[in-house]
């Protein structure tokens, strides 16, 4: 993994509680000047797990903040904790992000964006959808970016990805079942079965072929079914790229991601 030291340069963020569990809050970093401020939503991955956190997105969360951004880092309930899973981790990113709106913070929720890394990326493309299909306004439109994301929870059961001795699939794991026991439920929470997204998201998903935690199939298969579907969702694809670069703020697919959202969200 990366290394996600903090930049000596810049102050420590704020912390926010938006519910009562200790892993309820986010980090919410700010650059110079009144504001309010573009805003963009961070998601670490992690496969829903303990012990991963809002570190791993940290320099993201900076280059953000050097690029004008306000860069709000979110934590939540993962596996291991409780209420941590389907549909209490869900929950805890979509009570983040309503929150914004609650608090004295320089932030412009009409400009927001939302990137997430590997489950994050998940996490990412669900509270979009969630939003949208609730009918909420905290923005006129969402753009959103899935770093390496897991968009697929059947597939990614199937797959049996990030299996460990002694335990099931994350995906099996996160949901409390496999696809056959709780369909369903499956439904609800994968990324790919909830679209489309409809006119007021836009989304880029990044992904690289060399990429041995996620495979890039969970990007494809999404971006294709998003396209068929009337979506707007772009896919860049790194041919060499494993699952963890996307995390360096200085790699071509960050770029690529920043890029999509200063595009998106600025104009």
């Amino acid at each position: 993994m990366p290394d996600a030291a903090a930049d000596p340069e810049q102050p420590e963020p704020h912390t926010i509680a938006y519910g009562p569990h200790p892993s309820q809050f986010c980090h919410v970093h700010l650059p110079a000047g009144p504001g309010p401020h573009p805003t963009v939503v961070l998601i670490h991955g992690g496969f829903w797990r303990l012990p991963y956190g809002l570190d791993l997105m940290r320099p993201l969360a900076e280059d953000l903040v050097r690029r004008g951004f306000a860069a709000v880092n979110v934590e939540y309930r993962r596996l291991g904790e409780e209420g941590g899973g389907w549909r209490g981790t869900c929950d805890d990113v979509l009570s983040a992000v309503r929150a914004l709106a609650t608090r004295p913070l320089p932030l412009d929720l009409g400009r927001l964006g939302v990137a997430g890394h590997s489950a994050g990326g998940h996490l990412a493309l669900w509270v979009a959808s969630a939003l949208v299909k609730a009918g909420e306004t905290l923005a006129s439109g969402y753009a959103v970016v899935s770093l390496a994301g897991v968009t697929d929870l059947r597939a990614a059961a199937a797959d049996r990805l990030d299996e460990e001795d002694g335990m099931p699939p994350a995906a099996i794991e996160f949901m409390g079942g496999a696809p056959q026991e709780l369909p369903d439920e499956y439904r609800l929470a994968a990324p790919i079965e909830l679209l489309p997204l409809g006119p007021t998201v836009t989304a880029l998903v990044v992904h690289g072929d060399a990429d041995d935690r996620v495979p890039i199939s969970q990007s494809l298969d999404y971006a294709r079914t998003a396209v068929e579907a009337g979506d707007r969702v772009e896919l860049a694809r790194f041919p060499t790229m494993g699952h963890f670069e996307v995390l360096d703020p200085n790699h071509e697919s960050w770029l690529a991601g920043v890029g999509f959202l200063s595009a998106a969200i600025l104009g």
